[in-house]
């Protein structure tokens, strides 16, 4: 059995939240901030074109997408290529719904969460985040504000502005050469890496769409 990615403690810590915020498991909630790095266009991961990383450069988690829907589905899976979610767009939604799901299961049983658009029309990135217990939907667990373009986006816990985790671009020297598109994620104590995850693969597959680019 495969265990999962043990991130590494920092120095610094911001303050821990009062509980866990676990949504995929209590296995990706570190007592201590953690930065992951998110790495397109890898060439060297032949079942994938977006991988993280940590620090040191070593593999978390690998993205794969399904070879009959392409653009509509994607598997995040760990290190060793155990699935944690399938994340599916939802067809023919106004606010381009997205859903993750547990494993590489689609019912609705196993569904973690939504996210949607904030609004149809977006000059900035604005994401609405429901767990699937949140049925009515009136008011979002987590909301991710920012510019994709610059890497920058920021996520929050629910309507508030207690950030949870935080992008933020990197420039290497390696990336520049090879053209990866290399960024850093900082999550905050207690807060579940791979859910951070799932919603960055998201965006990515979000903001893909709003350019019209096909792969």
């Amino acid at each position: 059995m495969a265990y999962p990615y043990q991130p590494q403690q920092y120095a610094s810590a911001p303050p821990m939240p009062a509980h866990p915020t676990a949504i995929f498991g209590q296995q990706y909630c570190a007592p201590y901030p953690v930065d992951l790095a998110v790495v397109k266009k890898v060439m060297t991961i032949s079942d994938g074109n977006f991988a993280v990383t940590d620090v040191n450069g070593n593999i978390v988690f690998k993205v794969k997408g399904s070879l009959l829907t392409l653009r509509d589905r994607r598997v995040l899976v760990d290190a060793a290529g155990y699935p944690i979610a399938t994340l599916r767009r939802k067809i023919m939604t106004m606010h381009d719904r997205w859903e993750a799901f547990r494993g590489e299961s689609t019912d609705a049983k196993d569904l973690i969460f939504t996210l949607k658009r904030s609004s149809l029309i977006q000059f900035k990135t604005k994401l609405d985040v429901f767990l699937a217990s949140n049925k009515k939907e009136n008011v979002c667990d987590f909301k991710v504000k920012g510019s994709w373009f610059d890497r920058s986006c920021i996520v929050y816990a629910g309507e508030s502005n207690n950030i949870v985790a935080q992008m933020h671009k990197k420039y290497t020297v390696q990336s520049i050469l090879i053209g990866k598109d290399n960024f850093m994620v900082t999550i905050y104590p207690n807060v579940d890496y791979a859910f951070i995850v799932a919603l960055i693969v998201i965006l990515d597959e979000i903001n893909r769409d709003d350019k019209d680019v096909v792969y």
